[in-house]
């Protein structure tokens, strides 16, 4: 029950009916189903172009909601909107994938979904989350069993994706590729990150209690520790291997203890895998004490059956166009910037 004033009432019913008038008028203009073509294109630039909503349309031009998604459904009609609905671009990043393989000589490239950079670097802090999922299917993918043997290596870029869930492959053997230092950052730490992929995957971890660089008398004697011993028979029988790949020493910010970066010796480094370096030719790079390394052999990266290379960056690129041509590496989780840059330079 209407309870204001007979002229508030009257001033209601005026502009209802002028509303319905106006209505009328613009259904019927150019006939049924059919509005001017400039009203059908005003209504669709405040719609679409400036993201104002039908019911600020319809206030703008006088009319009701119903009659203007009339006209936005003419405006689409007529051809002056068009949509275009685009599926996920699944096939450019396969097609990616496949040209960096050939141009690299893989077996097979995985590539994540694009990683926020600062400068010309991908953050690091989102490195595990954005590279982890394709990491899991290069993983799920070697179909690793019970007691096989997966290798993992030092960095920061295992030691983030290793933050995050990777498939659960039971039964698998986990053990480091390098020995460890006495640097307080995690991901100098094989035998952490040796725990934290056997804890994501449910396998079993086997740790390497050594400095990655012991002194002549400690080396001598590591190496002929039962524990010691039982880590190293086990890199030759390894199926897989998880690696980072290192940027040349003179562009890094950090390494590990055990190396200097502008050591001369090391004038020659593209990068390293498992800290063994090497150089553009593919040929490894020795420097002071590097006969006392506790680390992977390169002839022996090469002689197990998947080598899985996980990197970003574009510091990363001429160390991963070095070592796949070397043949370190079968395999590579990249990013689509890294990928496109692997191909320029490629």
């Amino acid at each position: 029950m209407f309870t204001g004033s007979l002229s508030t009432f009257a001033a209601i019913l005026k502009r209802m009916v002028a509303r319905r008038v106006e209505e009328a008028g613009i259904a019927r203009a150019g006939g049924a189903g059919h509005f001017p073509r400039s009203l059908l294109y005003a209504a669709a630039k405040m719609y679409y172009d400036e993201d104002a909503t039908q019911a600020e349309v319809a206030a703008k031009l006088g009319t009701s909601r119903a009659t203007i998604s009339r006209i936005l459904s003419e405006a689409r009609r007529q051809g002056i909107v068009r949509i275009e609905v685009i599926p996920p671009d699944h096939r450019g990043a396969d097609d990616l994938a496949e040209r960096v393989a050939a141009a690299l000589g893989l077996k097979t490239v995985h590539i994540s979904a694009p990683l926020p950079v600062s400068g010309n670097k991908p953050m690091e802090d989102v490195l595990g989350s954005v590279l982890a999922p394709a990491v899991g299917l290069a993983l799920s993918a070697v179909g690793l069993a019970q007691g096989d043997v997966l290798l993992v290596s030092s960095g920061r870029t295992i030691y983030e994706v290793a933050r995050f869930d990777l498939p659960r492959l039971p039964g698998v053997v986990v053990a480091p590729t390098v020995g460890g230092t006495d640097q307080p950052e995690g991901w100098y730490q094989t035998n952490e990150i040796t725990r934290q992929i056997a804890e994501r995957i449910g396998g079993r971890a086997t740790y390497l209690f050594a400095p990655a660089l012991p002194g002549p008398e400690l080396y001598q004697t590591l190496r002929k520790d039962p524990t010691i011993q039982r880590v190293l028979h086990l890199w030759p029988q390894a199926r897989c291997v998880l690696t980072g790949i290192g940027a040349p020493p003179l562009l890094r910010s950090q390494a590990p203890q055990f190396v200097d970066p502008s050591a001369t010796d090391l004038i020659d480094a593209v990068g390293d895998i498992c800290s063994r370096f090497y150089s553009r030719a593919g040929k490894s790079v020795i420097f002071p004490g590097s006969e006392r390394l506790i680390a992977v052999e390169l002839a022996t990266l090469k002689k197990i059956p998947v080598v899985i290379a996980v990197a970003a960056g574009r510091d990363k690129v001429a160390p991963l166009i070095a070592g796949a041509r070397a043949r370190f590496f079968s395999q590579l989780v990249t990013d689509p910037r890294t990928a496109e840059e692997i191909l320029a330079r490629a």
